[in-house]
This record gives structure tokens, C-alpha cells and sequence, in this order.
């Protein structure tokens, strides 16, 4: 815990920050940190209000990117290399644009430049997340049917279980406070403007936030490339691990 924020770390060397994704929180990332924690200094936080981490009214991007800036700071660590998840991914996009001297590398999974790009009704999406909190169902009750839901036929095992650990350790008012954010996420047209070197990951079978959304992104922002990784869905460092790591391995040493 540094200040009112809550993270995981392994490794030493060259600092790399992961930002879960809505469903998520700081174990989600533990295959990653089990991996390349041999390589890097791997930091993973729980996104205010999530897990350990204390909440920040309103939750806002602005509000998200400043703290990991000064969970940055508070580790000093002037510069790091971002991989960001889904949400995660939409957050890494506004440090980038809105901290660009913090940013070495940028890593987006499984995710996208605008909320609504096929058209959703940020209404109706929000209504979809928040009815089941108005009901009283927790996080923790509804983490296995929204992880079956977004990962591809087959997801089992242990990272299953991982998975939807990290989604149980959610406050259910984390969740909300999340889930009014999210739609408010837009940056296409700011896509030129980010500097750092840029890998977009997709899993091939995501209907979450599809290939076509990451080409876009790949196509949008300078020195960019894009990797689809075969077989997977929404949750690729989840889903393949193996896979996930060894291409991001080799972007971040390259």
C-alpha cells in the first residue's frame, strides 16, 4: 500500500505498470507477475475504490490517470512502461495522452479507442451493470458468469479461477463508481498525439472489444503494431499467458 492505493509487485529492473480491467483487480495480473517479474519491476494496482484501494469521488479518467502518476511518484519512478487491460487499456490511453512523460512503452489488451463503437447505448449499458447492483447481487456473485461470458469456450482451470478471484475482490461500490466512468471514454481523435511506442493486443475470438478495435487503435496512434492472439477472448493475459507474455516480452526488450 502506497498512500490510499493498493498494489502487487514482483522483479526488479525496468518498472512496468499493469491496470486491470473492470472486472478485474491486481491479482488478475498474477500470471504476469509470476512471469515477468524475472525481467522487470512489475507493479500492479488495485484501481481506486477496487480492492485494497481507497475510493475517489468522483471517479473520473482524469482522476485515475493522476493517481497512478502519483503512485508513480510515490515508488519513484520517473518513467515506466504501461500495459493496460480492457478499462485498463481505456486508462493506459489517457496516461499516455494526459502523462506523456510517464509513459515509456504502452501495451493495450483487449481493448478500445471510444466507448459505444458499435453503436451501444451508454444508458443501456450501464443500466445492464448496475441493475444486479441495485438488486444487491455482489461482485463476487456474479464473477463467474461474467467471466464465462467474455472469454472464449474452453476458458478452465486455474487461470479461470484467477480470474475470477480478482473480479470477487471488487466492492460493490467500486464497481458502480467504475461503470459511470467507463462510457465517458473517448480518444479517438487524440490518437496521433501519443508518443510512446505502442503494442495492441487482441484475443481473436474477442466480441467485447473485437479485432476491428484494435486495428483501429494500431491504425490510429504512431508507431504502432498490432498482434492477434489465436483462439482467445476478451482476457488474453488470462486466457494465453504464455502467449501474452512471450509477445509482450519481446516489445518491451526490443
Amino acid at each position: 500500500m502506497v498512500g490510499s492505493i493498493a498494489y502487487r509487485s514482483a522483479g526488479t529492473g525496468r518498472p512496468v505498470l499493469f491496470l486491470h480491467g473492470l472486472g478485474g483487480s491486481a491479482t488478475a495480473w498474477e500470471p504476469q507477475l509470476d512471469d515477468l517479474g524475472d525481467s522487470f519491476r512489475c507493479i500492479a494496482w488495485d484501481l481506486p475504490g477496487y480492492g485494497d484501494s481507497a475510493p475517489l469521488v468522483p471517479l473520473t479518467f482524469p482522476v485515475i490517470t493522476d493517481a497512478a502518476a502519483r503512485l508513480l511518484d510515490e515508488l519513484d519512478i520517473e518513467r515506466a512502461d504501461v500495459v493496460g487491460l480492457s478499462f485498463g487499456g481505456q486508462q493506459a490511453l489517457h496516461l499516455a495522452l494526459d502523462h506523456p512523460d510517464r509513459v515509456d512503452r504502452l501495451v493495450l489488451a483487449d481493448t478500445s479507442a471510444r466507448f459505444g463503437a458499435d453503436g451501444t447505448d451508454a444508458e443501456a449499458w450501464k443500466r445492464l451493470r448496475l441493475d444486479p447492483l441495485d438488486a444487491g447481487i455482489t461482485p463476487a456473485a456474479m464473477a463467474p458468469s461474467v467471466i464465462d461470458a467474455i472469454t472464449a469456450p474452453g476458458f478452465a482451470g486455474r487461470e479461470r479461477d484467477r480470474a475470477i478471484a480478482a473480479f470477487a475482490r471488487i466492492p460493490s461500490d467500486g464497481l458502480r463508481a467504475a461503470v459511470e466512468c467507463l462510457p465517458a471514454h473517448d480518444v479517438t481523435d487524440r490518437l496521433a498525439e501519443i508518443s510512446a511506442p505502442t503494442l495492441v493486443v487482441v484475443g481473436e475470438l474477442d466480441v467485447e472489444t473485437p479485432v476491428v478495435y484494435a486495428q483501429a487503435l494500431a491504425d490510429g496512434i504512431p508507431h504502432a503494431e498490432l498482434q492477434v492472439i489465436a483462439g482467445v477472448g476478451h482476457l488474453t493475459p488470462a486466457e494465453a499467458p504464455t502467449e501474452f507474455n512471450a509477445v509482450v516480452r519481446s516489445f518491451l526488450t526490443r
